[in-house]
């Protein structure tokens, strides 16, 4: 007869509930596509310090920062789209998220929108979900940004820049140019219209990678998620009420930096109270270290703009290497990204370091409060005897 171990502790380690807080899969270290990758931010940050327009080269690096970790992701078994989807929906979330601005009602309104969508994408394939990710997380921090219309319309088109250039750059590196032009030929016929039809193309055969690529497009419907499944729909209402919550703390603060809060409690919001936790608690603890990393660094060597954009650089390197080894290193590796990345805009490093470490364990803690419930339904499951 199985028994139940007096020590709670000794039950999650026995099931492995904290496992992520100290595996580091060092088998997934690859080196390769992170140096490909760090290309195209490194010609955006050291290209905007040499024409004397950092802050462009650092919205065009941020676009490309973005973009490249797609390169994992896959939809329609293409490793294009979701870099192709992703530009796209950061240039329009781009546009929004200027326009709504952080000090209004319809912050929220969007907030809500965009996380809840992201929540239902999530039930699917992981290459569609990525996407609706990064919407929302663009939609977040470009709210800390306010402006009209017009100045919108020209960050995104940074972003659009640096990300066009990340996929431009990964399919020469990784030769494909050939998937990336049909890619790109395909996205006006993404609808129901026969390609041969408006190609005026009698044999398909002259055409076969678009036409494979087209088929592939009309395929992504079929992953999207179902909206009648309960478990989706209640953890998408769940992330919403939760970035809602931290939309409002972050613009009740009044703080530029204070995006981080609800970007925060949108990626470490999980289904599962415990993946909530250890997410919480290793971006928290990575943020923390990345901070004082990049803090001390700042303090003590007062590197130059091109000094910066090559940490920068190194650390968005650093960040794409350790992605899947340890959820809390890459986290002390974006946030040093972040910090340097940042420092371009004239912006006092360690004042950026604090504002993160603080508004991240903000945004933590708000995932975690929202999800409580999960871990009162976990202790009251029957357990075996």
């Amino acid at each position: 007869m199985a028994t139940t171990p007096s020590n709670p502790s000794a039950l999650l380690a026995r099931n492995g509930y904290f496992a992520d807080l100290y595996t580091f899969d060092w088998s997934q270290l690859y080196l390769r596509v992170p140096l490909i990758c760090s290309i195209a931010i490194a010609i955006c940050l050291i290209g905007g310090v040499l024409i004397g327009h950092p802050s462009a080269g650092l919205i065009a690096g941020g676009g490309a920062m973005t973009v490249g970790f797609g390169i994992n992701q896959r939809i329609a078994d293409s490793r294009l789209w979701p870099m192709i989807a992703a530009t796209i929906t950061m240039f329009l979330s781009t546009i929004v998220g200027m326009t709504v601005g952080h000090q209004g009602f319809t912050l929220l309104i969007a907030a809500a929108i965009w996380s809840f969508l992201y929540g239902l994408l999530t039930a699917r394939a992981a290459g569609i979900s990525w996407v609706g990710q990064q919407a929302a997380v663009t939609l977040l921090v470009t709210s800390a940004f306010p402006a009209d219309l017009h100045h919108a319309f020209l960050r995104g088109l940074l972003i659009l820049l640096g990300g066009g250039l990340q996929i431009l750059i990964t399919s020469l590196f990784l030769k494909l140019l050939p998937e990336l032009k049909a890619n790109l030929l395909a996205l006006p016929y993404a609808g129901g219209v026969s390609v041969n039809h408006l190609l005026h193309v009698e044999d398909p055969d002259r055409h076969p990678d678009l036409h494979t690529v087209v088929q592939q497009l009309r395929a992504i419907p079929k992953a999207l998620p179902r909206l009648s499944r309960a478990t989706s729909f209640g953890y998408a209402l769940r992330l919403a009420i939760t970035v809602t919550l931290a939309a409002e703390v972050y613009r009740h603060l009044g703080v530029q930096s204070g995006y981080w809060i609800p970007m925060t409690a949108l990626l470490v919001q999980k289904p599962a109270f415990f993946e909530t936790f250890n997410r919480a608690l290793l971006r928290v603890g990575g943020t923390l270290a990345g901070a004082v990393l990049s803090t001390f660094f700042l303090v003590h060597i007062h590197p130059s703009p091109i000094v910066l954009a090559a940490l920068a650089t190194l650390f968005a390197f650093c960040s794409y290497a350790t992605n899947t080894v340890n959820y809390g290193l890459f986290t002390l590796c974006l946030t040093s990204y972040i910090v340097f990345l940042l420092s371009l805009n004239q912006l006092p490093g360690p004042v950026i370091a604090h504002r993160r470490a603080v508004c991240t364990i903000i945004g933590g803690l708000i995932a975690l409060i929202i999800h409580l419930d999960a871990l009162r339904r976990h202790r009251n499951k029957p357990t075996a005897t």
